[in-house]
């Protein structure tokens, strides 16, 4: 949910101010540095060459193109290791080309679906692909993990993004169930945001078959994780990294209503469902242990952060990164170890009394 620096919040962003404003969240994802520069300057310099100001209509067809160059490598590659490496890098590719206006943004969730479906097949054929009435997903891991972590994307993020979190997870040993729910991801295209998420996360933790899971959750992920700490019993430890404790429709950006109304289904729902991210009265119904993480640079109208969440819930820890932009992929070194190490500190330790 985040928009450009130095320009009135309603005002649509260039390719250049676009790109700039997502590329720690692209890094954070894993893009390679030099390749997104060059596939997001080649297009301002198109759009500099049109004489136009604003416009992002070329973003999806570029990014889907630099996805497609992945394939035809993964198709050439002599190892399954280098084949998984191109197709897990086309679905990040692919993710990232849903972010701005696209026709073809169902085409691209599904397409980044499906390459990180072969991805897994080749670099860890063990990863398991569980679905739900509303959700699906890839649950990856030891068979034998003592405890699993559900990782919760966002507005516009899913299960393709978030691959430093996992694997941060992932090597501390714990098994990790990387998700897409209502509106999100693969299932944008045929579902609807829901404030309700807990009814989602039950849903997960019936088909896992776990008495207890752990729950990670970045940007509106975060409201879904708390939210879901607070009323579904079988969360035992739960992560908000840019979570909102509360949203304002009427102060959100343009871009960020625009969003949310394509994936609510209309501008009065998305305006229903802003009025229900509130967690004033929900935060104090969170006993297990809570983590809260947001940026000190990631200021966006119409978004109350974290902290009241971490000061009302009862075992609640409040960490803020001076320097953090939203998602905090500018300074991964100073939460993400940490954060990790904490999840995986309080799936494994005895629990806080409730």
């Amino acid at each position: 949910m985040s928009t450009p620096e130095g320009r009135p919040a309603d005002t649509p962003p260039s390719v250049a101010d676009f790109a700039a404003a997502n590329l720690s969240r692209a890094t954070g994802a894993g893009l390679d540095l030099h390749e997104y520069q060059r596939v997001t300057g080649e297009l301002a310099a198109a759009q500099t060459e049109r004489g136009e100001i604003v416009g992002l209509d070329s973003w999806g067809a570029a990014f889907m193109r630099a996805a497609r160059g992945h394939l035809a490598r993964a198709e050439r590659a002599t190892t399954a290791i280098s084949a998984g490496e191109h197709f897990r890098t086309a679905a990040r590719w692919f993710h990232f080309a849903t972010l701005g206006p696209n026709p073809e943004s169902a085409l691209a969730a599904t397409e980044a679906d499906t390459a990180m479906g072969r991805a897994l097949d080749l670099l860890e054929p063990g990863a398991r692909r569980i679905e739900g009435p509303d959700f699906t997903g890839w649950l990856r891991g030891p068979a034998d993990a003592p405890a699993t972590v559900v990782v919760v994307p966002g507005l516009d993020s899913g299960k393709e993004e978030f691959h430093d979190v996992i694997d941060a997870l992932l090597r501390r040993g714990m098994a990790v169930f990387a998700m897409d729910g209502p509106g999100q991801g693969a299932l944008a295209a045929t579902t609807t945001v829901r404030a309700d998420y807990h009814q989602v996360i039950g849903q997960v933790a019936d088909a896992l078959g776990t008495a207890r899971v752990g729950l990670v959750g970045l940007s509106l992920g975060g409201y879904y994780v708390a939210e879901s700490a607070a009323r579904e019993p079988r969360v035992a430890a739960a992560v908000t990294v840019s979570g909102p404790f509360r949203l304002h429709w009427d102060a959100l950006p343009q871009p960020v209503r625009d969003l949310l109304s394509r994936r609510a289904g209309g501008q009065e729902a998305a305006r229903r469902f802003a009025g229900q991210v509130d967690l004033s009265t929900l935060a104090p119904r969170i006993t297990c242990p809570l983590l809260v993480v947001d940026g000190g640079e990631d200021v966006i109208p119409g978004v109350t952060d974290g902290e009241p969440l971490a000061r009302l819930a009862r075992h609640g820890q409040y960490v803020r990164i001076p320097h953090g932009d939203h998602l905090l992929g500018n300074a991964r070194p100073d939460w993400l170890a940490a954060a990790a190490d904490w999840m995986s500190a309080a799936l494994t330790e005895p629990a806080p009394p409730r």
